[in-house]
């Protein structure tokens, strides 16, 4: 006979109490409820094509909706966070006591090479930040031009010195530009706040950037943005960022597809590793929660270390 599900709340209302639960229990941000939000309306369909109930599915179900993920030609990396999404959801079902199992449990997740962040040198990054500085004190250009470039140096110029996630660059408060502090307030992910450092030069751009704001665009100085603009947030757009740095890193002779803000992240913490920095600050830093994330920077330490070791020991193969 089958079973009833009528009784039971839908599929879409399990959702939302979990998703409700991240944001209130967890504190999650809303890009992270939203990719979540994504990964279980994926799940959602895969339960309506075949009949079933996520009150009644096995750990067989669950890999039959990772081997549908896989012949479509998902990555591995993909697979394992829409399992992770799952897995969690499956969880909450068990905690709340909406199921007395979890299926998920026993289900391993997909196998990934491992792969190193994107690391640029200290070389590198010194050529973009002059060639930042260069073009944003060229007078002949535009004024807009000129203003944008003053940016984009300004923006790059925190964001080496800080280690910040390109979500907490963009929309910094305009109360920093009054601060003299040599550390700064940040609330990251989950709401959790950490102080991070105020470089001098940083320090400069920013002062070279709010001047010519307040020259140019006089209207936006008393915006509550640090960098403030016409879209609906009030502030410039990661997107922006992303393209005006593109742009930069290709005037300075770098290819454009080792850069981007989160590679500036990973190259504030590297190059803190690569000179002597504890492991435990830099996580502070990074705002990371657990340190096993802040790990991953010292595997690129390694491969460097085999190099030198490689290249420099006596007693190794030529």
């Amino acid at each position: 006979m089958a079973q009833d599900f009528s009784s039971w709340p839908s599929f879409p209302q399990l959702a939302d109490l979990f998703l409700e639960m991240l944001a209130a229990e967890r504190g999650a941000a809303l890009n992270t409820i939203e990719a979540y939000r994504r990964d279980l309306e994926e799940y959602g369909d895969f339960l309506a094509s075949g009949g079933l109930d996520a009150m009644m599915v096995v750990a067989g179900d669950l890999r039959a909706f990772l081997a549908e993920l896989a012949q479509r030609g998902e990555k591995p990396a993909t697979l394992a966070r829409r399992l992770s999404s799952v897995r969690q959801f499956h969880r909450f079902l068990y905690a709340e006591r909406y199921r007395n199992d979890d299926p998920a449990g026993t289900i391993e997740s997909p196998k990934q090479g491992f792969r190193l962040p994107k690391v640029l040198s200290i070389k590198e990054v010194d050529t973009l930040l002059r060639t930042g500085h260069q073009t944003a004190a060229n007078a002949d250009q535009p004024v807009a031009e000129r203003l944008r470039a003053s940016r984009t140096v300004c923006l790059l110029e925190l964001l080496y010195t800080s280690g910040l996630r390109v979500s907490e660059l963009v929309s910094l408060p305009a109360t920093l530009a009054r601060s003299r502090e040599p550390l700064f307030p940040v609330r990251g992910k989950g709401g959790r706040e950490r102080l991070v450092p105020m470089s001098e030069p940083a320090r400069k751009a920013l002062e070279s950037y709010r001047c010519l704001l307040l020259e140019t665009q006089p209207n936006l100085v008393d915006n509550a943005w640090l960098f403030p603009a016409d879209g609906a947030s009030g502030h410039v757009s990661r997107q922006v960022f992303a393209r005006d740095l593109k742009s930069l890193t290709s005037t300075a002779g770098i290819d454009p597809g080792k850069v981007s803000p989160h590679v500036l992240r990973h190259a504030f913490a590297s190059h803190l590793l690569q000179n002597g920095a504890d492991l435990r600050i830099v996580q502070e830093l990074l705002g990371h929660a657990d340190i096993s994330t802040t790990q991953i920077y010292t595997h690129v330490l390694d491969e460097r270390i085999k190099s030198m070791v490689r290249d420099l020991h006596p007693m190794s193969e030529k």
